[in-house]
């Protein structure tokens, strides 16, 4: 069986400096990820961090990565322009992304989806409604059929300044009033991306089943189809010009 070789990649600076923070995740949120996804006999997994060298993110661990899971927050600007293209191409050629919480403004994707990815935000701990909108589609498999619920997490709201998704599967709604959409697909050339907006950090939203279903199913949608390269340019003609 070859197994779906995945990335996950976290600042790593929070867990460091505020103690709220190591509390909820001692070994920091990409080993919380990166275990549960290890439970999962079809996925190899690795992590990274931002203060390796190249960010952990050489060109030998992106050639072997098949899905890059990202979650930033605090030090989206310290991400090297360099890297940032490097991932934005190899998302271009087959690389599958998922962008995590803040992860919506980090560089890579904004990059990648060319606009400014703000949006409403408020960090008061409210209770998350997450609506499943497209209960068929393969990242909501195992879930409610309807909703699931979040006790305590940051709001995000709209208007959320992303491009059209080619598909929503997710939408938020918080104590609060608020509304956001929180599960979005999109195609790059021949990657997939999948923005998930729940996880902030002094919360513990990566210990629950159900996140945990929704980013394990990403994943596997997010791998890459092994589909023919794509190729661009000049074009011999297949049949005579007359």
């Amino acid at each position: 069986m070859t197994k779906v070789r995945v990335t996950v990649w976290n600042e790593y600076r929070h867990e460091k400096l505020h103690q709220e923070v190591a509390d909820v995740y001692p070994q920091g949120i990409h080993e919380t990820i990166a275990e549960f996804l290890g439970k999962d006999a079809e996925l190899e997994v690795a992590t990274a961090t931002l203060d390796e060298p190249e960010h952990g993110l050489t060109d030998e661990v992106l050639n072997a990565t098949d899905v890059l899971i990202w979650w930033g927050h605090m030090a989206h600007r310290d991400v090297e322009d360099a890297v940032v293209e490097k991932v934005a191409k190899r998302v271009w050629d087959g690389m599958g992304l998922i962008a995590l919480h803040s992860a919506h403004f980090s560089k890579v994707f904004r990059r990648l989806m060319g606009t400014t990815c703000d949006l409403k935000w408020r960090a008061e701990g409210e209770k998350e409604r997450v609506w499943v909108v497209e209960p068929s589609h393969p990242i909501a498999a195992g879930l409610p059929k309807d909703y699931f619920e979040i006790p305590l997490e940051e709001m995000y709201g709209e208007r959320f300044d992303i491009p059209a998704p080619d598909e929503i599967v997710f939408i938020s709604w918080f104590a609060g009033g608020n509304v956001v959409r929180s599960g979005c697909c999109y195609r790059r050339n021949q990657g997939k991306i999948f923005y998930f907006r729940p996880g902030h950090e002094t919360f513990p939203t990566f210990f629950q089943e159900e996140v945990q279903t929704v980013i394990t199913n990403a994943v596997h949608w997010a791998a890459p189809n092994k589909g023919p390269k794509l190729e661009f340019g000049r074009s011999e003609a297949l049949d005579p010009i007359q």
